[in-house]
């Protein structure tokens, strides 16, 4: 028990904290909007918390960027094209390409080809367009959450090395 006593230090006990209230909030944001699939708000905030403003400014750029790229060709491949396996291969490899042609890095990639595989995959009933603006709606709220929580509870930085965070704060 010691030993997990010791790894636990009060800024990776903050960081647990402000994740999951920002989380949490714009999960409960998102049900109150009545979106779809709310859950995609929540996923969004998780993955762009960061410690500092800056940093998830950057990241919330390049995910929202990816987001609308990959939902927005998905939704097209499928209004043209259908779902099946060779259209998802071809919309990979599309967005690969796309992404390194705008300079996008490896994660915008994958955020895309995340939203991609959404559009594509999941069967729905519902218009691909009205699919894809949903998710970028989602996926709006989970980054706005994520930067004003940012904002509003930054995390203190790192204690000079050979000081111990646990040590209360001044």
């Amino acid at each position: 028990m010691d030993f997990l006593l010791t790894r636990l230090s009060r800024r990776s006990l903050e960081h647990v904290a402000r994740t999951t209230v920002a989380a949490t909030f714009s999960l409960a944001l998102a049900e109150a909007f009545r979106f779809r699939e709310a859950y995609w708000a929540a996923i969004t905030t998780m993955i762009v918390m960061q410690s500092t403003l800056g940093a998830a400014l950057t990241v919330s750029t390049q995910r929202f960027v990816s987001t609308a790229l990959g939902a927005a060709a998905g939704a097209l491949l499928v209004t043209r094209l259908g779902s099946n396996l060779v259209v998802f291969a071809a919309g990979v490899c599309g967005l690969g390409i796309v992404c390194a042609i705008l300079n996008l890095d490896r994660a915008a990639y994958r955020f895309a080809g995340i939203a991609l595989a959404i559009m594509i995959l999941v069967p729905r009933n519902d218009v691909p367009w009205m699919i894809a603006m949903h998710r970028l709606f989602e996926v709006s709220l989970g980054i706005a959450t994520a930067l004003l929580i940012t904002e509003l509870w930054p995390e203190r930085p790192a204690p000079p090395s050979g000081q111990s965070s646990t040590a209360p704060a001044p």
